[in-house]
């Protein structure tokens, strides 16, 4: 048997084993030694040589005692540097804050549930940005949970911890600092929610049978203007967030909106639609929006204004624009005397600038981009830059400014809507919207690209603003009794099952409509929709459809054999308001797709139903004006604003889950193609899915499309050949007679 010189043990079981080379089976084992003194051979030998053991006793006992203590010394010598480094790297971070109480674990119960920190507010649980776990048992991953309008969302949310103990260490971030503040929708209308990214879950502030909107913390951070409807007409309050104490700061019959604060916490800016004599703007600007006194007999015309108002003093407030354009959305520079909105009375919607210190050449465009729609400015926290979102060729971006360089121009940050400024500077937070879904999102001024993960928001959000302070703790009473209150649901479904797996269409009551039919799981959904739309503006519009579903033997305009209206699941709205001047429609580019949202006129006109509009409607019947710019364009939008107090029907119908539908691509040529009419819930389905819910596969495996009729002009009779008169014979002679 061969050994090896090495360890005395079976060759076949030493690690230094080598096997034979192919070819040579029959030699011995060729163990390798790296050694300096011992040279090994191949041999064969057995195990109780005396001669081979002392002949490695030797070897080992050559080896220098020197060279073993100087790899012993290296080695400690790493050891002690490395615990150094890291102990260095821990009193850094607990020297800058970093560490999170010196590495402590969080507290858990024996049952797994977090305890209740003192540092938190009242059913909040703390979400640290960071979860590190000393268990090899999978953790939960924390979720952050938005509210949805479908069918119970939860108002205030908590971050789900591990069973397991876990170590949290907070990362120093901008989107850290502060509270956000937004009015969000929700089956009882549009509330006010406080959050932030990183360390509060969506919280409901306000709760009730009104709308609030549009909030604006104080600098101070103690309190919460906004505007709101609960007493009936559109007007500025303030919400204590220390107190939980609502007061109200304008009372006018007038809908005031927007507020922006002061520096100095005493003073607000808002706008409010009002009358404006048209003789306060030039001739130029009166020719390109088409005003005039014919027009406009009154000479007067409803628009929005600034206002400035002082909250703690019985003042009136002072009006600080008096132009026949729409100016609106106001925010005071932190430097205060300088105050940023958005204004058309260059012809477009621009970013302009009031110099409080001037009198004469008050305002100033700052954005001076025609190309583009530009709005919601936003001051950052050393007021040296302005950022606002622009609307162009498909694309809603942000934009941002520095004031203090002569001649700067705007830089793009990327993609968004409505940006607000971080109390610390450096970050922004901005809403992304689609087609029909908004999400949130953050950018850092520094750094390319997005720098939070997208949030989905339950509806477009209705003013953003970023405050420094945060919610006091404990909460006071009236906020949580608002983020304990529920959503109302859209009520229970009444589902009729058809054998198969199939859906039964459900006639509608009351409708009327070619085929008053719908899918049974989307009818339910109709009627919650329409019962809240005739309560929100005064009159039942969707009491008449100009289509529900429509069978397959029915064929639709070219292009939209895949339509929607097949499956049950769709409804086209009556367009005949439209030309009644009760319904606009404005245009909504994403990209190469065009969408269109519906605006509908409230039944009282006087402040409290609806709101005024802030952008131009669409108007299709400019294509038959003869002009071949609006011909090939399908349309043009209208250059003043129409007056009066409209609802956003595409946002609401979105709330309980009906969502627009692209336009084809024909729509400029084809009315029907734009589709700007049609809703359909989906409900996360296919076109083909849907169609199965009605009809069994057989039915579409191979479908026969149904062409449209096509019109042929009845074929023309030949005229019937006249016929040609027959000569009148002349009457024959009679002879004469003979003599």
């Amino acid at each position: 048997m061969a050994y090896c010189k090495a360890s005395l043990i079976d060759a076949p079981s030493c690690p230094c084993y080598n096997p034979p080379r192919a070819g040579n089976e029959g030699n011995p084992v060729i163990p390798k030694l790296l050694s300096k003194n011992l040279s090994i051979s191949r041999m064969t030998m057995p195990p109780d040589s005396l001669d081979f053991i002392n002949e490695l006793r030797a070897a080992s006992s050559t080896r220098p005692q020197a060279e073993r203590v100087h790899r012993t010394g290296r080695i400690r010598r790493l050891l002690l540097l490395s615990f150094l480094s890291v102990l260095i790297l821990m009193i850094t971070l607990a020297s800058s804050g970093r560490l999170n109480r010196a590495w402590s674990l969080s507290n858990t119960d024996p049952e797994g549930e977090a305890l209740k920190s003192a540092d938190s507010p009242a059913g909040l649980n703390s979400s640290p940005a960071l979860i590190l776990t000393n268990t090899s048992q999978p953790t939960p991953t924390a979720s952050q949970t938005y509210v949805s309008p479908t069918p119970t969302p939860s108002p205030a949310v908590s971050l789900p911890l591990s069973q397991a103990q876990t170590v949290s260490i907070e990362i120093d971030s901008p989107f850290k600092t502060g509270t956000l503040f937004l009015s969000l929708l929700d089956m009882d209308g549009r509330h006010l929610f406080a959050y932030n990214p990183l360390t509060l879950p969506f919280t409901r502030l306000t709760s009730g049978k009104w709308e609030d909107i549009t909030p604006s913390p104080s600098p101070d951070g103690t309190r919460l203007a906004f505007s709101s409807n609960r007493d009936g007409q559109w007007d500025i309050y303030t919400l204590n967030l220390h107190t939980g104490d609502i007061r109200r700061i304008t009372d006018t019959p007038e809908y005031d909106a927007y507020p922006s604060w002061s520096p100095d916490s005493q003073w607000l800016v808002y706008e409010s639609y009002t009358l404006t004599e048209l003789s306060s703007a030039g001739e130029y600007y009166l020719e390109i929006m088409g005003l005039s006194e014919a027009s406009h007999p009154s000479g007067q015309l409803e628009n929005l204004e600034l206002f400035i108002l002082q909250i703690d003093a019985d003042a009136d407030p002072i009006r600080l624009t008096t132009h026949p354009a729409a100016d609106f959305a106001p925010v005071w520079s932190p430097a205060g005397r300088q105050i940023a909105f958005v204004s058309n009375r260059s012809g477009e919607q621009e970013i302009w600038i009031a110099d409080l210190n001037q009198i004469d050449d008050r305002f100033q465009n700052i954005s001076n981009n025609p190309a583009s729609a530009d709005k919601f400015p936003a001051w950052s926290p050393d007021g040296n830059t302005l950022a606002w979102s622009a609307y162009q060729a498909g694309f809603t971006n942000i934009f941002v400014k520095s004031l203090n360089i002569s001649a700067s121009r705007p830089q793009l940050l990327g993609v968004g809507d409505r940006p607000v400024w971080s109390p610390v500077d450096g970050a922004l937070i901005t809403a992304v919207s689609t087609p029909n879904l908004v999400y949130l999102t953050g950018y850092l001024t520094g750094s390319p690209g997005m720098a939070l993960p997208a949030v989905p928001l339950s509806s477009q959000p209705e003013g953003i603003t970023w405050g420094f302070g945060e919610l006091p703790f404990p909460l006071p009473e009236y906020i949580q009794q608002a983020a304990s209150e529920l959503s109302q649901t859209s009520g229970d479904m009444t589902l009729v099952g058809v054998p198969g797996e199939r859906q039964q269409l459900v006639e509608m009551q009351d409708i009327e409509a070619p085929y008053p039919l719908l899918n049974d799981l989307v009818d339910e959904y109709f009627y919650a929709l329409r019962i809240k739309l005739a309560e929100t503006i005064g009159w039942d519009y969707l009491s008449s459809l100009e289509n529900a579903f429509i069978p397959l033997t029915t064929p639709l305009f070219p292009g939209m054999l895949s339509d929607w209206l097949y499956t049950g699941r769709a409804i086209t709205l009556n367009p005949a308001p439209i030309n009644a001047g009760w319904m606009l429609v404005t245009r909504e580019d994403f990209g190469s797709e065009t969408y269109w949202r519906i605006y509908l006129k409230t039944r009282f006109q006087n402040g409290s139903q609806g709101r005024p509009l802030y952008d131009s409607p669409w108007n299709f019947n400019a294509r038959y004006s003869g002009d071949p710019r609006f011909y090939e364009a399908g349309g043009a939008s209208t250059s003043v604003i129409p007056s009066g107090y409209w609802f956003d029907f595409t946002q609401l119908a979105s709330s309980y889950g009906w969502q627009r539908l692209p336009a084809l691509i024909i729509w400029r040529s084809a009315l029907p193609a734009a589709r700007f009419n049609e809703f359909v819930r989906t409900d996360g389905l296919d076109w083909l899915t849907a169609m199965g819910e009605l009809y069994p596969p057989a039915a579409l495996s191979t479908p026969t499309p149904v062409l449209p009729p096509t019109f042929t002009p009845t074929a023309t009779r030949w005229p019937t050949r006249t016929p040609i008169p027959t000569r009148t014979p002349w009457p024959s002679r009679t002879p004469s007679p003979t003599p």
